[in-house]
Parts: C-alpha cells; sequence; structure tokens
C-alpha cells in the first residue's frame, strides 16, 4: 500500500479574534473549497459566488467586496465550530465532487484527461500515490540484496533515495560537495531564490507551510532538503565530497546475482583524494542540467589583477561595498543578484549579450504573513487547494503561446496571436518602470518571440535597478579583459575591481565530466557528442540499469516545476527496479528502436516550437542548434507516459 502521508492541518485552538484577522489573509478560492470540507455543502459548486479564472501566482478571485465580505463570514463561523466540534470532518466529498470542485476553484473547465493527475496531486484522502507499493512478491531479503548507487544529493537524487529507503532497497548517495542541497548549496549568490511558487516548489509528499516567501531565497530552500534528508532517514547513506570519476558496465557481472555490485564498477575520488571502486546493481544519477559553471574564454582573463568568479562560485570573502564591479550577463542569476549588488557597490556596470522578456510578478519578493503560515497550517485542506490553484495557471495553458503559427505574418517578433498579445502586454509592463528613458527601453527591449528563451520574473526592482545612477546597461559583448578594465565589442573600455560571471552552466555535457561506458565498451560521451538523447529523458540504449533524472529533454520552459517532473521520473525508475527484482531480471536497457521513435518525435515537436525559432541562441540548444534539454510535452502526457514503465519498451536479460 502507499504510505500516508503526513497530517495535513494542526487542531485550531486560538480565538475566535484571531481566526478572523487571519481569514483577511485567506486566498478566497482555496478558502472557498475548505468551506466545502467542513460543510460537507455542495450548493456552493452552483452558487452565485463563484472564483475568477484563476492566474499565475493564484492570487486571482474575482470576486466583490461583498462576496469576499460573506465567503469570510461563513468560513469563521464554520472553523469556530469545528474548533469547538474537536475539529471533526464530515465525510470526504465523492470524487466526482471533487473534480466538480478543481474547475469551479479555478474558474475555468479542467479537462477529463487532467483529472486523474490533479486528484493524484491533490492526494485529499492523505495517500501519497507516488509511493510504489512494494509487497511479498519481492521480499525485502532481495531488495536489500539490490544495490543502487544514485549520484548527487540535490532535489531530484534526495527524492531518489527517498523512495529507495521506504522500498527498502540498498543504496548509497555520493555527493561531491559536502552538504545536501545541489544548486540550493552552489549558488550562495546574493538575492538567489526560485522562480516557481514555493507552495509548489517542494516535494509533495512533504509540503512546507512555513515558507517565509512566496518565492523563497536559497538558504531556505536549502535548509528545506536538508531537513528532507534528515526526517527520511537518507543522511546516513550518502558519502559527502565523493565525486564519481567513471562507470563500466560490466557484461560478466550480470550473472553472479544481486550481490554487492554485480553490474556497474564505478570509480570514485574521496575526499582524501583517494580512488575506490564501487559495484552496483543500478545507477540513477540525480546530477543535473545546470551544475557546472561555464566561465567564456575571453583574452586578458589570466591578467586581469582584480577579482572574477562566476555567479556559481560566489565567494563570500569578496567585499564589494564601494568597489567597481561588472556583472557579464542578464539571465536568470543575473535578474536576481545585479540588484542587490547594485545596492553596495560604487558603480555597476551590467553587460548584456541580449535582453530578457519578463514576467511581471507582484509576489517575487513577498514575503508570507503570519497569517497567511496559520490558515496553511490549520484551515482544513486550504493548503491543498493553493497549491492545486498555483499548478494549474502554470500548468499546460501556456503552451498554445509557445507553438509556431507556420501562417502569422509576423515571424520576426512572434510566433502566434496569443505570443504576439504577451509581447505587447510584456512591453507595456517595462515602459510603465522605466517612463521616458526611451534609451533603456529600446536596449532592454528582445528581438525576439516570447519565451523564445527562459523566461524571468520580476516585481520591479531589476528595472528600477537599472535606472541607477551608479548602474550602466552595457548592451555591446564583453571582447576581453586588461589587468584593470573590461573591455567591450565596440573598444569601450570599464574600469573595474571585480567581474562576476552570470554566464550560465554547460547544459548539452550531460552526466559530464564522468566516463560513462555501457555494453560493448559505448562511450557515452561518443555516442551522445553533442547530440544527448534519452528515451522519456530518463533511459539509454546499450546503458543498462543507468537512468537519469532531469535528463534530456526534461527542463521545464513552460509549465509546472522541476520537482513536479522528478517525482513522475522517480516513479518511472523505481516501477524499472521493481521489475527487476520481481521478474528476476540481471538487466534492462531501452530498445534502441523505441528509443530513436521517441527522439523523432521530440524533434519533430521541438521544430513547432518557438524555441527553435530561426536564429534563436539560448541554452536550450546544442551546439548544432538543435534543442536538447527543455521538454515540449504537456505536463499530463509526460505524467501518463511515466506512472509505470511498458517493459515491451526495453530488452530484458535474466539472470543466469
Amino acid at each position: 500500500m502507499s504510505q500516508h502521508l503526513q497530517p495535513a492541518e494542526s487542531p485550531i485552538t486560538e480565538s475566535d479574534t484571531f481566526i478572523e484577522n487571519a481569514l483577511n489573509s485567506a486566498n478566497l478560492p482555496a478558502l472557498l473549497m475548505s468551506i466545502l470540507h467542513l460543510s460537507g455543502d455542495t450548493e456552493i459548486l452552483q452558487g452565485p459566488i463563484r472564483p475568477g479564472q484563476a492566474v499565475f501566482g493564484g492570487e486571482s478571485d474575482g470576486l466583490s467586496d461583498e462576496d469576499k465580505a460573506r465567503v469570510r463570514a461563513r468560513a469563521l463561523e464554520l472553523l469556530k465550530a469545528y474548533r469547538d466540534g474537536g475539529c471533526k470532518l464530515p465525510p470526504q466529498p465523492s470524487v466526482s465532487t471533487i473534480r466538480e470542485m478543481m474547475s469551479f476553484v479555478v474558474g475555468e473547465e479542467v479537462p477529463d484527461e487532467y483529472a486523474p493527475m490533479m486528484l493524484e496531486e491533490l492526494a485529499l484522502d492523505g495517500v501519497d500515490a507516488r509511493d510504489l507499493s512494494w509487497d511479498d512478491a519481492v521480499p525485502l531479503a532481495v531488495r536489500q540484496k539490490f544495490q543502487v548507487l544514485v549520484i548527487g544529493a540535490g532535489m531530484s537524487g534526495l527524492l531518489a533515495a527517498i523512495r529507495l529507503e521506504e522500498a527498502g532497497i540498498s543504496y548509497t548517495v555520493v555527493e561531491k560537495n559536502d552538504a545536501i542541497g545541489g544548486t540550493w548549496l552552489e549558488n550562495s549568490y546574493p538575492g538567489c531564490r526560485v522562480d516557481v511558487g514555493n507552495h509548489f516548489y517542494c516535494y509533495s509528499f512533504e509540503p512546507n507551510h512555513e515558507w517565509s516567501e512566496y518565492f523563497s531565497q536559497r538558504d531556505e530552500l536549502q535548509e528545506y532538503f536538508e531537513r528532507c534528508g534528515t526526517r527520511y532517514g537518507v543522511r546516513e547513506h550518502i558519502r559527502f565530497e565523493t565525486e564519481v570519476i567513471s562507470a563500466h558496465f560490466d557484461e560478466t557481472g550480470s550473472k553472479t546475482g544481486f550481490e554487492p555490485g554485480s553490474m556497474w564498477r564505478v570509480r570514485v575520488r574521496c575526499k582524501d583524494g583517494t580512488e575506490e571502486e564501487l559495484r552496483v546493481n543500478a545507477i540513477i544519477s540525480g546530477v543535473g542540467q545546470l551544475n557546472r559553471p561555464q566561465i567564456p574564454d575571453l583574452d586578458g582573463l589570466e591578467t586581469f589583477e582584480g577579482t572574477a568568479f562566476h555567479s556559481a562560485r560566489w565567494d563570500p570573502e569578496v567585499n564589494l561595498e564601494g568597489k567597481r564591479v561588472a556583472v557579464v550577463g542578464t539571465g536568470a542569476s543575473a535578474l536576481q543578484l545585479v540588484p542587490e549588488v547594485a545596492k553596495v557597490a560604487e558603480q555597476l556596470f551590467v553587460f548584456q549579450r541580449s535582453p530578457a522578456w519578463m514576467l511581471p510578478n507582484p509576489n517575487y519578493h513577498r514575503r508570507v504573513s503570519p497569517e497567511v503560515k496559520w490558515l496553511m497550517s490549520h484551515v482544513p485542506y486550504y493548503a491543498r487547494w493553493y497549491r492545486f490553484l498555483i499548478f494549474w495557471p502554470g500548468s499546460d495553458g501556456l503552451l498554445p503561446s509557445l507553438k509556431i503559427d507556420p501562417e502569422w505574418p509576423h515571424p520576426e517578433r512572434s510566433v502566434n496571436a496569443i505570443n504576439e498579445a504577451t509581447r505587447v502586454a510584456f512591453i507595456q509592463y517595462m515602459a510603465a518602470h522605466v517612463g521616458e528613458d526611451e534609451e533603456l527601453l529600446a536596449k532592454i527591449t528582445p528581438s525576439y518571440p516570447p519565451f523564445g528563451k527562459r523566461i524571468l520574473q520580476d516585481n520591479g526592482s531589476w528595472l528600477t535597478t537599472l535606472m541607477r545612477e551608479n548602474v550602466e546597461l552595457v548592451s555591446d559583448a564583453v571582447a576581453k579583459l586588461t589587468p584593470d578594465a573590461v573591455v567591450s565589442e565596440d573598444g569601450s573600455e570599464y574600469p573595474v575591481d571585480v567581474v562576476i560571471f552570470a554566464t550560465g552552466f554547460h547544459p548539452n555535457k550531460f552526466l559530464w565530466p564522468m566516463e560513462i561506458v555501457g555494453r560493448d565498451g559505448v562511450k557515452l560521451s561518443e555516442q551522445w557528442g553533442e547530440d544527448p538523447a534519452a528515451y522519456l529523458g530518463i533511459t539509454i540504449p546499450k546503458f543498462p540499469n543507468l537512468f537519469c533524472l532531469y535528463g534530456p529533454g526534461t527542463n521545464l520552459a513552460h509549465a509546472g516545476s522541476i520537482i513536479f517532473h522528478s517525482e513522475c521520473q522517480v516513479r518511472y525508475i523505481m516501477g524499472c527496479l521493481k521489475a527487476l527484482l520481481e521478474d528476476d531480471l540481471a538487466s534492462m536497457d531501452c530498445k534502441q528502436e523505441v528509443h530513436d521513435a521517441y527522439n523523432e518525435r521530440i524533434s519533430t515537436a521541438f521544430s513547432q516550437m518557438v524555441w527553435s525559432h530561426p536564429g534563436m541562441t539560448s541554452w536550450y540548444k546544442n551546439s548544432k542548434g538543435r534543442v536538447t534539454t527543455t521538454s515540449p510535452w504537456r505536463l499530463v502526457d509526460y505524467w501518463g507516459w511515466t506512472r509505470e514503465p511498458e517493459l515491451e519498451d526495453f530488452d530484458l536479460r535474466a539472470r543466469e
């Protein structure tokens, strides 16, 4: 049986006045759903008070002031009765009623095909449906003999470890850093934060009702994952400051059974610099896409006499106060750190190769009030419906605006009519902030269609920062460095003391720099070259029992969150491991024809999306101009494909 989640709400003991005050901060659509749970009154769904269509952030309710007052008054009445009656709830609404509730709360029809995914996500029955059921068909003694190596203790690797722990499968996690957290450990620059609403950006089975911000900063996120590592008992299985050098598939090992390490020989470098070989049955890679910083190969970098470092390798010893600073790049990291650096630097030069489209988000730096935290923790089902309200508008509704309309008459600036309307709205937002500074507006307005590159989020802080007297936006790329200056392509010199490279990573070098050698001595780096591909982004022909998390074609640039995608992938991988054990198999690797057919489909899908727009350059593409990192699929489709593996997709080899 799938495990039950931790209790969703704490008992209410607070006074009438306290509850009434807290309700003034409530999200009204989510509160309406709590009212239905508390009262059992399904007439609400046909009543005159109806939420408007949910928007990004889940904050739009479309209710009049009078209706809001009625909703809060009814909620107060019911919560008092709930408190005084010992915090007992009526029976759970029927599945058909819950499906009506989903459409009601978001103000639009939730299609039938989405209902199973969203019902699973809501988990109103308190059951973790993504925890694979392990029964007596696979005895615990067999699971304990099977050895899995998880590479990386970031978000996805930690998730895999949690599921392996729950399944009773033996595993070891190797992590090159000295702590849990992955990207939230490595990126410590000022202003670093998540760009997915935090009440959705957390494990579905481990909600956090105590987030201090709606889009939390790095320290709080890293603490969350550290806490999960401890809570689920996986920390003792992690070998910190240990890095995988290579992994070689051992064909002969498959004949020896499930003794420790019978399939893969993995070479690791230990904390003290020595090397060690581990032997395991399966490998789960959780190394991520954005974990190896990329610094441009600039003339003069070695002779620069100031301090230079990448944003993902922030040097806390460098004091920027009163310094002349250059930030190279205007992507997601720069958008977060530049406003913070500008507060202390004497002069800040921001070098922009190409501008980015920004999504207006007034909640981006907004703190979560104590009243909202109380609502999340105490009002029945409120937090779950609030999570749903974040998820649904950020689900698949955006995809139509990203699909190329071949008949669209303005392909130089947008890809379809919806995309054009988005472009106009974004420009209006930027113009409203920079006022009459037409020169700055021209610099920050992209020439490519919205969403062609990673969309950024702004609550006004970025645009306001660019207008500060001590900040200059340089729209020429960096040509070289001198001992004390940055030189742009037009020959202008900018004297600086510190250079911060916010220049991204090596996203197309999956599993790099590890050497992975599969069946028949095939090297993964040679098989992939600059064109990495995997079936569902997870499995690769000729590499048995090797599974990728956040692999090729699985970044999300249009919807959801990487945690949601990782939960899909981990469930699929656990299904593969269960098949290996139940059917007494030595190995499984994706059939070449299945892999090739999938990647032909994904290539066709990419060709129809804005990311493939002519002339577009972004980290979504490889050196050949092919999109390799992000996903073109609807979430509901990927969720369906990864619920369980289709064994006919694999070459299966029995143990001898």
